[in-house]
C-alpha cells in the first residue's frame, strides 16, 4: 500500500458525522452556540478528532442544504435564540413560541415563525463596530444576499425569475437605497450566524476537533448567485436553464438523479480566473479546518439534462473544467485541506484528477459488497490518503441498509465483514471502517447509536421529508461515549 504524508495535520483519526440541525436543542432545530458546545464536549470525551458537518448554508424549498439561495450566507435557523436573550434583543416571552423539543424538524414551523422572531431581535439591535468590521469585510457577497433576500420576500418568497420588479441585478442594484432598512435585517441575521459559529470553531480547535466542512458543487436556480451572473450559467435569453445537473440511470434509479441545478459556464468563468470560486474557497476556509468538495467527478466531467425533462435519462456528459480550476483555489488558499467526494460514476478521467490534486478520496463501506475487487473493501485500498465512511448523509443508517441487503448480499457481507457473536451487523461495519487503512474514519452518529430508517437523513431524488431528524437530547449517554471510546482506542485512531 502507498502510504502519503498526513493531508489534515494528523495520521489516522476518526470523526463523527453530524449535521448542525440534528443536534438537540429546544427551539426545534440544531443552533450554532450550547448545543454545538456540548456536541464538541462529547467528541473530545469519545477521544476523536473530527466533526463533520453538513453546509451551513440557508435552505429553501425542499430543505436541502444543497440548494440554497446563497452560497456565502449562513443559515438563520441556526442561530441560537438564547444567545439573542443574552444580548437583550430577545426576552424570554419571545421565545415560548419557539419553544418545540420534537425529534423531527419542522421546517414549516419554522419558515412561518423564526424570521418575524428574528425581526424582534434586529428591532432591539444597535450597530456596534464589530458589526461594522463585518459588513464591511463580506460586502462583496453580503449586500447582494441582502438585497436578494429583502427582494424575495416583498415578492412573497417566489423564485426571481417571477417577481413582478427588480427582477433584473443591475436595476434592482440601482434602487438598493430605497430597502436600507430591510437589507439590514439580512445583513444582521448573517452578523449574529457568523459571530456565533466563530465562537464554535474557536472552541473546537481549542480542543482539538478539527471541522470538516461541506462545498455544494452547485448552486440553485432560485439563488443570487445566478440572480446577480447570469452570464456564468447557462441561461437561455429569457433567463431560463437550457440544461440541468443530474446523474443518469444507473443500479439505484432507473430514471437517474434529476437535481436541476442551472450548470455553469465554465468558458466564462475561465476568463475571469474563476473569480467566485476562488473567493467562495477562501470564504469556506474561513468557517472550516478541512472542506469535502461535493460531487467531485463533476469536475471532470459533469452529466446535463435538457431544462424540461421531468427525468434524466436523456443527458448527457460533458468535460469538465479539470485540475486549473484547482490550481487557482490553491493559490488563493496555499495548503487547503480538501476532501474529494469521488462517488457515482467514476471514470478515468476522475482518477487522474484525484491523483493530481493530491486529495484523499472518500471510501463508503456500504458500497463495497458486490466486487471481491470493489475499491471500497478496505483490503483493496492503494493508499492511506483517503476516508472512510460507513455511509453517507445520502445513504440509510447501516443497521436499515443491512436489513435491505440481498441474501446473496449480505453473504458477501459476512465474508468480508464477519459478524462477531453477541456484535450486531451495524457494529461490524463501524469496527470494519475503524480499522481500515484510511488517513480519517468518519461515522454518522446514526451508526454509532444504532439507529434505523427513521434516522435517515435524505433519500436522493425525493424533494420533500428529508433533512428533518434530530438526536435526543439524552443521546450522549456514558455507555455510548464509553461505546465510541473503546472502538476508537482498539483500532489505534485515539
Amino acid at each position: 500500500m502507498k502510504s502519503t504524508q498526513a493531508k489534515f495535520g494528523f495520521k489516522h483519526k476518526s470523526g463523527i458525522l453530524m449535521a448542525v440541525s440534528s443536534l438537540p436543542g429546544r427551539y426545534g432545530i440544531g443552533s450554532v452556540s450550547a448545543p454545538a458546545f456540548k456536541f464538541i464536549d462529547f467528541l473530545k470525551e469519545c477521544k476523536q478528532r473530527v466533526w463533520q458537518v453538513l453546509p451551513l448554508n440557508p435552505t429553501a424549498y425542499g430543505d436541502s442544504p444543497y440548494q440554497s439561495p446563497c452560497s456565502f450566507a449562513g443559515n438563520p435557523y441556526f442561530i441560537d435564540l438564547d444567545a439573542l436573550k443574552n444580548e437583550s434583543l430577545l426576552c424570554e416571552e419571545d421565545l415560548k413560541g419557539a419553544i418545540d423539543n420534537g425529534d423531527r424538524v419542522d421546517y414549516g414551523k419554522l419558515f412561518e415563525t423564526r424570521i418575524p422572531l428574528l425581526k424582534k431581535a434586529y428591532a432591539k439591535f444597535s450597530s456596534t463596530p464589530k458589526y461594522t468590521r463585518f459588513a464591511e469585510k463580506n460586502a462583496d457577497w453580503l449586500d447582494d444576499y441582502a438585497l436578494f433576500m429583502t427582494l424575495k420576500e416583498k415578492n412573497d418568497y417566489k423564485a426571481w425569475t417571477e417577481w413582478k420588479d427588480m427582477r433584473e441585478y443591475a436595476f434592482a442594484k440601482a434602487h438598493e437605497r430605497e430597502f436600507v432598512q430591510e437589507c439590514g435585517f439580512w445583513k444582521f441575521v448573517q452578523f449574529e450566524f457568523f459571530s456565533q459559529w466563530k465562537k464554535v470553531r474557536e472552541y473546537a480547535k481549542k480542543n482539538g476537533i478539527s471541522i470538516v466542512g461541506d462545498m455544494p458543487i452547485y448552486v440553485a436556480c432560485d439563488s443570487v448567485e445566478v440572480w446577480r451572473d447570469p452570464s456564468e450559467f447557462l441561461l437561455d435569453e429569457n433567463l431560463v436553464p437550457t440544461v440541468v445537473a443530474g446523474c443518469p440511470p444507473d443500479a439505484f434509479s432507473d430514471d437517474g438523479q434529476l437535481w436541476g441545478n442551472p450548470i455553469y459556464d465554465w468558458k466564462k468563468m475561465k476568463e475571469n480566473g474563476y473569480r467566485w470560486w476562488v473567493e467562495r474557497a477562501k470564504h469556506v476556509f474561513e468557517l472550516y479546518d478541512i472542506v469535502r468538495i461535493d460531487h467531485f467527478r463533476g469536475f471532470a466531467g459533469y452529466y446535463v439534462i435538457p431544462y424540461g425533462d421531468e427525468t434524466a435519462k436523456n443527458g448527457h456528459w460533458e468535460t469538465g473544467v479539470g485540475y486549473e480550476l484547482f490550481a487557482e483555489i490553491e493559490k488563493a488558499v496555499p495548503k487547503a485541506k480538501i476532501i474529494a467526494e469521488d462517488l457515482g460514476h467514476i471514470t478515468d478521467d476522475v482518477r487522474e484528477l484525484l491523483e493530481k490534486t493530491g486529495y484523499p478520496g472518500m471510501k463508503v463501506l456500504q458500497f463495497a459488497f458486490n466486487d471481491k475487487k470493489n475499491e471500497y473493501l478496505p483490503r483493496n485500498y492503494k493508499t492511506d490518503n483517503c476516508v472512510v465512511y460507513t455511509g453517507t448523509h445520502d445513504s440509510a443508517p447501516t443497521k436499515a441498509w443491512f436489513s435491505d441487503m440481498t441474501d446473496v448480499e449480505k453473504k458477501a457481507f459476512e465474508r468480508e465483514c464477519p459478524v462477531r457473536f453477541g456484535q450486531s451487523p451495524t457494529a461490524a461495519l463501524v469496527a470494519f471502517a475503524m480499522n481500515s487503512p484510511a488517513n480519517l474514519a468518519v461515522i454518522p452518529l446514526q451508526d454509532y447509536m444504532e439507529l434505523g430508517a427513521e434516522a435517515r437523513m435524505n433519500m436522493p431524488s425525493t424533494a420533500q421529508g428529508n433533512w428533518t431528524w434530530r438526536a435526543s437530547g439524552r443521546f450522549a449517554t456514558t455507555a455510548l461515549k464509553n461505546k465510541i471510546t473503546t472502538i476508537t482506542e482498539n483500532s489505534d485512531r485515539a
